[in-house]
C-alpha cells in the first residue's frame, strides 16, 4: 500500500508543515485538513497551494471533511452544498482525488435503516453531481459512535452501492470499524474499487463505550486487530492508500517532524508484519 499522513494527526501544525513533515518522513500523500487549507488560502493563492505539493515531495490524497451531510435543516444543507462546491474546485486545481464526507447524527427518536439509507443515498447523489463537475470523488466515512446515522461498514457499503455513482466510494477507519462493531466479513463483501481510503490507527484498551477519538494511538501501539483488517483488504485485492489519522491531543503537542517519523515507522511495522 501507498502511505499517507492525515493532517488531523498533527492538528496544531499548519498545512505547509504537514506537507514538509510527511515528505521528510517518507510518506507518499497528505490528507488535507480543511481548516488548515482555509487558513493557508487566507494568505496564499491556489497556485501557491499547487506549488506547495508539486515541490513538496508528496501528493494530496483528500480534503476532509464535510461533516453532518445528512439530516440537516435547509440552511445547513445549503451550506454543505456550497462547501462541497468550494472544496471540489480546490481539489480539482491541485489534482486531489477525494473529498471526505461524513454522515449526520440520528435525530431524537431514531430512524429506521430504510430512512437512513434513503436520506443518505439522496444526499450523496446530489453532492456527487457537484463533485463530478470538478472531476473529484467523494469518500464516504461511517462513524462508529452510537449517535451516528451510519455506524457500520455493512450499512455504508449498502448505501454506496445504492448510490451507484463512479465518484462515490468508502473510507474505512480502523477505529470506527472497531467501535461501531463492524466485522471482517463486511470487508470480504466489498468491491475494492469502491474503497477509496483506509484510515489506519489504533486505540487504547478500554471498554467500547468509553473510547473516544482522544484514545486513538499510532498503529501497532494499541489493541485493534489491524493485521486481520489488512489481510482482509489483501484478500479482496485492495492495494490503495493507508493513511495515518490519529486525533490524540497528546500527539498534537509534539514536534510534527518527529511525530511524522514515528507515524511512518509505526505504519511500516504493522504493514510489514501483516
Amino acid at each position: 500500500m501507498k502511505l499517507s499522513l492525515n493532517g488531523a494527526t498533527m492538528m496544531k501544525a499548519d498545512l505547509a508543515t504537514d506537507v514538509q513533515a510527511a515528505a521528510a518522513a517518507g510518506f507518499d500523500y497528505v490528507e488535507i485538513w480543511a481548516a488548515k487549507l482555509r487558513e493557508f488560502l487566507k494568505s496564499h493563492s491556489l497556485s501557491d497551494l499547487k506549488k506547495l505539493f508539486d515541490e513538496g515531495g508528496v501528493k494530496p490524497l483528500s480534503i476532509g471533511c464535510i461533516e453532518h451531510i445528512t439530516f440537516s435543516d435547509t440552511a445547513a444543507y445549503a451550506q454543505i452544498r456550497t462547501e462541497c462546491e468550494e472544496l471540489a474546485a480546490i481539489a480539482e486545481a491541485i489534482a486531489c482525488p477525494y473529498i471526505v464526507v461524513v454522515p449526520g447524527t440520528l435525530p431524537p427518536g431514531g430512524l429506521s435503516s430504510y430512512e437512513v439509507i434513503e436520506e443518505t443515498v439522496r444526499v450523496l447523489r446530489e453532492l456527487a453531481s457537484i463533485a463530478e463537475r470538478h472531476r473529484v470523488a467523494l469518500a464516504f466515512e461511517f462513524l462508529g459512535q452510537k449517535d451516528c446515522s451510519v455506524q457500520t461498514l455493512e450499512l455504508a457499503n449498502e448505501i454506496v452501492q445504492k448510490v451507484n455513482r463512479p465518484n462515490i466510494g468508502l473510507v474505512v477507519d480502523s477505529f470506527h470499524f472497531y467501535v461501531g462493531g463492524s466485522t471482517i466479513r463486511m470487508i470480504d463483501a466489498l468491491d475494492p474499487k469502491r474503497l477509496f481510503v483506509f484510515h489506519i490507527n489504533d486505540a487504547e484498551d478500554l471498554p467500547l463505550d468509553q473510547l473516544t477519538d482522544a484514545h486513538r494511538l499510532l498503529p501497532g501501539l494499541g489493541t485493534l486487530k489491524l493485521k486481520e483488517i489488512i489481510e482482509a483488504f489483501k484478500r479482496i485485492g485492495y492495494d490503495g492508500v493507508a493513511s495515518v489519522e490519529v486525533f490524540r491531543p497528546e500527539y498534537w503537542e509534539r514536534d510534527p517532524f518527529e511525530l511524522a517519523r514515528e507515524a511512518k515507522a509505526a505504519v511500516d511495522s504493522v504493514l510489514m508484519g501483516s
